[in-house]
């Protein structure tokens, strides 16, 4: 049933571009929704696949008019004044596009002109999303499938969707081959094998699926290319004055030729991605050049290898390459870039200069997305800032390698090992290698000991969900069981201690030369009760930012009482990873929208500021005892957290104790106190590898109110 959707959406979208009459799509869309608001599930169906292959084949459509009339109505020079020299051949070109699209779209071609927000809608495949639930309303299941699919490729994130993913697969009578994407784009299958072949060192296999890859990406790319010469489009253009001929027309073409060259980010996005693959059409020549060379084919190699050097002339890697080429060929040997590479690098810089000299003198603004445009290509009076636009980038995007050579972190042998762009926000950051196993395995004792004199630490149902039982312990109430006997000395100290230890990593991190203080800090444990957990559809704590009231709805966060308002960073540090879910999430303002996870285990400390930026929550912990040190700063000393204060004192009171003659300098059973959570002189660390946590499978979704935000 799947094909048969899919071979549907291709026969309609191939229909749509020959003569005969195309409803567009956006009303199609529109009568759709209506219909699936009505629970008219049948019609709905309809009328979504309908506006679905209407937006296909408009596309197509154009796509195919404007590569005829490049071929039937160049624009070339021609006799005469200038202004029909020029605007001649363009006159023409509108005749031919607007003959063309009138013999495929029926009605006129301005009646396919939708509205920005309902062509974005497409563009995010929301229709696959009301597809799905009328084909699942209709029992159609694979076809549901195919459309959820579809959908949950170009939107990873949404955890609707994602639940009804996994419901599917739990189905009988669901086939595996029915979750494929529908909009699939070639180029991306073909670059993701031919990668993994190339990391298995399988060059013959990577060779053939690269090739593919970039032939598909280029194609894509000018297909992408065609859609930019639509109408103008300017939000504000009913308040500004109406510019004249010379301005409309300067104004138009450069906005198309910034759409073109857009077009590489577009193709080098993954659906479902947030960032573009860097350097996507270079990085295939350096990726062929290399497995050529392995396969004995150097003249492809050189050729890949001369394609690359279009694209950064200076590279010296490359052009040592180049030359160890050119000696096993023979310097006779005719090397050449691809004629289609220096088509693309020739064109994407004449865009390029003309689009500068629009900035310079026309007032226009400019995201390069390119990193190998010459600098000579810039003007003079913009290199500065460009290159300050550049530094900005690069500091606001600091890898790890930057930061340690700085200095920034106060301890030695903490990796960071994402930071706020791999976690898609700001001001989030997650380290390893905080404390030891030796170390968590001790606070672990602490908290089971701490069970186990019972005062302060029984544990009770969570107050977040019934399907919890939750513990707590404060730093004060830690010191004073020590007191009692109740637990060893040292392993209070090391809750201390390690408090103190993330404390200063996130200050040096987020705010160095400004004091934060301790506002809250707790060591909790949640643990999944037995015999409760199926069918559950909550969460272990509800998304919530830390410092104001989350109103989603109005995609507001209200700094007010109750909410603690005077939290400016906050930090949880992980003792253990022997449970099943309990991991930490981050959202949008709609609390819906995932967009990073961090997975605890032991040693790791996630720390991000606590305002409307970083909603979180924390997934249910579905199996086991999930065990972390929470902790929240201020910058306000009047906020500072007393109990740490006492805890601190009676700490000191025990040592001077200890000192007296007689007094017990006993450490623990070791012997030793921790000396790894003491700080020492920063120097470069191990540099770790770039990460991304893979999405979990037990999203779920919860309420959305207005609630004050209690302990983690």
């Amino acid at each position: 049933m799947a094909s048969l959707l899919c071979l549907s959406l291709l026969a309609a979208a191939a229909a749509a571009t020959s003569p005969g009459r195309l409803v567009p799509f956006d009303l199609l869309y529109a009568d759709g929704v209506r219909a699936y608001l009505a629970r008219d599930w049948a019609r709905a169906a309809e009328l979504l696949q309908r506006a679905l292959h209407s937006y296909a084949g408009l596309r197509a459509a154009r796509r195919a008019c404007r590569a005829a009339c490049a071929r039937q109505e160049p624009l070339g020079g021609g006799p005469g004044r200038w202004e029909a020299a020029l605007l001649g051949p363009v006159l023409q070109r509108a005749r031919c596009l607007q003959q063309c699209l009138g013999r495929r779209l029926r009605p006129a071609p301005s009646a396919h002109r939708a509205s920005r927000a309902v062509r974005r809608e497409f563009e995010r495949r929301e229709p696959y999303n009301y597809l799905q639930v009328a084909f699942f309303q209709l029992k159609k299941l694979d076809q549901a499938v195919s459309a959820a699919h579809t959908f949950f490729v170009a939107n990873p994130q949404h955890l609707q969707m994602r639940e009804d993913i996994e419901k599917y697969r739990r189905m009988s009578g669901v086939k595996s081959d029915s979750f494929q994407d529908l909009e699939a784009t070639p180029h991306w299958e073909a670059y993701e094998t031919g990668v993994q072949h190339y990391d298995a060192d399988e060059y013959l296999q990577a060779v053939p699926r690269l090739e593919e890859s970039l032939s598909e990406a280029l194609s894509a790319l000018e297909e992408c290319r065609a859609l930019c010469e639509g109408p103008r489009e300017d939000e504000d253009e009913e308040e500004k004055m109406q510019p004249g001929l010379y301005e409309a027309i300067a104004a138009h073409y450069i906005q198309v030729l910034k759409c073109r060259q857009q077009c590489v980010l577009d193709i080098a996005t993954k659906p479902g991605r947030i960032s573009a693959t860097e350097d996507f059409i270079p990085s295939h020549l350096d990726l062929l050049q290399f497995a050529y060379s392995q396969v004995g084919n150097q003249t492809l190699a050189a050729e890949c290898a001369a394609s690359y050097l279009l694209f950064y002339p200076t590279d010296e890697p490359m052009l040592e390459k180049m030359k160890q080429y050119r000696t096993e060929l023979g310097e006779d040997a005719a090397v050449t870039a691809r004629q289609s590479i220096q088509h693309y690098v020739q064109r994407s810089l004449m865009e390029k200069k003309l689009i500068y000299y629009a900035v310079e003198h026309l007032g226009e603004t400019f995201n390069d997305p390119d990193l190998w445009t010459p600098d000579e290509l810039i003007p003079e009076n913009l290199r500065e800032k460009h290159r300050e636009d550049q530094e900005k980038q690069k500091q606001e995007t600091l890898d790890v390698e930057e930061r340690e050579k700085r200095g920034a972190l106060p301890f030695e042998g903490i990796a960071v090992m994402m930071d706020s762009q791999q976690m898609n926000g700001t001001q989030r950051v997650v380290f390893d290698r905080v404390l030891t196993e030796s170390e968590c395995k001790d606070l672990l004792r602490l908290t089971k000991a701490a069970g186990e004199a019972g005062d302060g630490y029984r544990a009770r149902r969570s107050p977040h969900t019934p399907h919890e039982r939750f513990e707590g312990l404060t730093v004060l109430k830690a010191v004073q069981l020590a007191q009692n006997g109740d637990v060893e000395w040292r392993d209070a100290k090391l809750l201390l201690q390690a408090s103190e230890k993330s404390r200063r990593i996130i200050e040096s991190y987020f705010t160095p030369g400004k004091k934060l203080h301790f506002s809250f800090t707790h060591l909790v444990c949640r643990r999944a009760v037995d015999g409760e957990q199926e069918g559950r559809m909550d969460l272990s704590h509800p998304v919530h930012a830390d410092n104001c009231l989350l109103d989603p709805e109005g995609q507001e966060c209200w700094k007010e009482p109750p909410a603690y308002v005077y939290r400016d960073y906050s930090g949880i540090l992980y003792l253990n990873d022997d449970f099943q879910g309990g991991g930490l999430f981050f959202t949008e303002m709609d609390t819906v929208t995932v967009t990073a996870e961090v997975r605890p285990k032991c040693g790791r400390l996630v720390a991000f500021s606590s305002g409307k930026e970083n909603p979180h929550g924390v997934w249910a912990v579905r199996r086991g005892r999930r065990c972390a040190i929470a902790l929240w700063y201020t910058h306000s000393p009047e906020h500072a957290e007393q109990e740490r204060v006492k805890a601190e004192e009676l700490m000191e009171q025990r040592a001077m104790e200890q000192d007296q003659p007689g007094g017990d300098k006993h450490q623990g059973t070791d012997g030793s106190s921790r000396s790894s959570s003491e700080p020492r002189a920063p120097s470069r660390a191990a540099k770790p590898a770039d990460q991304r946590q893979k999405p979990g499978l037990d999203r779920k979704q919860q309420p959305k109110v207005l609630r004050a935000r209690d302990e983690f």
